[in-house]
């Protein structure tokens, strides 16, 4: 199934929100830290949809939002895998409504990411995967890298 994309505005701030903490949930994050989140996450992303540093696409469905996946373009050391440039793209908050996954939405919005990222001169992209996403982004071509992550408590 083809949806309509179109590019994220200022105006999509609720519903990027919304997908969002959706996706939180989806992975069986707790109530009380999507709430906690929230705030300090919509008033982040108000900055960014504004100057443009947060863009992405909607995946409409019958002139109704469906799906939506968040790009941005991050600063980065020249890299083995992009030695002559300081730029990467970054996929985040990919979403598909319930009722409208397995219909190749997802992979739609990931091709337009990418597509997009190519129109900007970006040559390389990071993202976290989910187990549920994973086997997507493995079927277009993405791969998994070394990286690991640790949580610091404040001193």
């Amino acid at each position: 199934m083809t949806c309509d994309l179109r590019p994220l505005t200022p105006h999509d701030l609720d519903l990027i929100c919304r997908q969002r903490n959706d996706m939180f949930r989806s992975m069986e994050m707790s109530e009380d830290l999507i709430t906690r989140m929230d705030p300090a996450f919509r008033a982040w992303l108000r900055d960014r949809l504004s100057d443009g540093t947060y863009f992405g696409f909607v995946a409409d469905l019958d002139n109704r939002p469906v799906g939506g996946i968040g790009l941005m373009e991050i600063e980065f050391p020249p890299h083995p895998a992009h030695p002559e440039t300081t730029r990467r793209g970054r996929i985040l908050n990919l979403f598909v409504e319930p009722e409208a996954r397995g219909q190749g939405i997802a992979r739609q919005l990931v091709q337009a990411a990418e597509s997009e990222f190519r129109k900007r001169g970006l040559t390389y992209a990071v993202l976290h995967a989910t187990d549920m996403s994973r086997p997507l982004y493995e079927q277009d071509g993405w791969r998994g890298t070394a990286e690991m992550e640790k949580l610091l408590a404040p001193d």
